[in-house]
């Protein structure tokens, strides 16, 4: 039984026990990023990320849909504002890479523009067979602008990448399991129940060490095989030092499943 603990407009936060579940609700039109709706998302990444009470965090959006990108008919791509609004944007998706916990998209219908983006940011991604990925920006003259030319070539390669920017390919849910963009695809009555699952598995994992396996490999994305051994030096030092690696040993030696405290 899920427990609403914030309603917006524009964006529904709800939790079920250690899983947050994020929806944004403007199904009309195709939950498209609107002023209010990058404002409301904005807090509640914050929100959920600071949370130590949340383990793990479900994006999606209501209505058969996940983000049609940003609003066009609110003026997104125009106007003097335009910056300070790609900006708020850039902190959502900043959010979502910087926070020390999982992030889930859970994704039916269209995540097209920034709303690709919005599901490229997460660390995990369930699509339903009607589910598709695009980065449509060069069908009206522009690029990517949350992040796709980073994510895209380092999930497919280059090549790929090359190919789906440039033509505004629609990839869907099959071609984005196949080429590693999806991480599961599901039939869409199954997709809620299917996010909900792996969020509940996420959540009984370590969360010391979760944050620090997502750090080190976004951060793995620089440097070299020395800088990323020195970092997992790092962090497995500060981990073997946690009461969840005394924890592990012992459920592991009772054959039990591990209660992690996250200290």
């Amino acid at each position: 039984m899920l427990r609403r603990t914030m309603e917006d407009p524009v964006l529904l936060v709800e939790r079920e026990g250690p899983v947050a579940t994020l929806t944004l609700n403007r199904p009309s039109s195709k939950n498209a990023l609107n002023p209010p709706l990058i404002s409301a998302l904005g807090d509640a990444v914050r929100s959920v990320a600071s949370d130590t009470a949340i383990r793990a965090v479900v994006l999606t959006g209501a209505g058969g849909a996940f983000c049609s990108g940003a609003d066009l008919k609110e003026g997104l791509i125009g106007g003097e504002e335009v910056g300070a609004r790609l900006e708020e944007l850039h902190d959502v998706v900043r959010g979502i890479v910087r926070a020390p916990k999982p992030f889930l998209a859970a994704i039916d219908g269209a995540a097209v523009g920034f709303g690709c983006d919005l599901a490229l940011a997460c660390d995990l991604r369930v699509l339903s067979t009607r589910g598709y990925l695009q980065e449509i920006f060069v069908k009206i003259g522009l690029m990517p602008d949350g992040g796709g030319t980073f994510w895209v070539p380092r999930l497919v390669g280059l090549g790929r990448a090359m190919e789906y920017l440039m033509l505004g390919t629609r990839i869907d849910a099959a071609l984005a399991r196949e080429v590693g963009l999806a991480n599961r695809v599901v039939e869409p009555g199954e997709l809620a129940r299917a996010a909900a699952s792996v969020g509940a598995e996420l959540s009984k994992g370590p969360p010391l060490a979760l944050a620090k396996i997502k750090q080190a490999v976004r951060e793995g994305f620089t440097g070299g095989i020395d800088d990323a051994l020195a970092r997992e030096k790092a962090n497995q030092l500060e981990l073997l030092g946690s009461e969840d690696l005394g924890e592990g040993v012992m459920a592991w030696a009772q054959r039990r499943e591990p209660v992690f405290k996250g200290k």
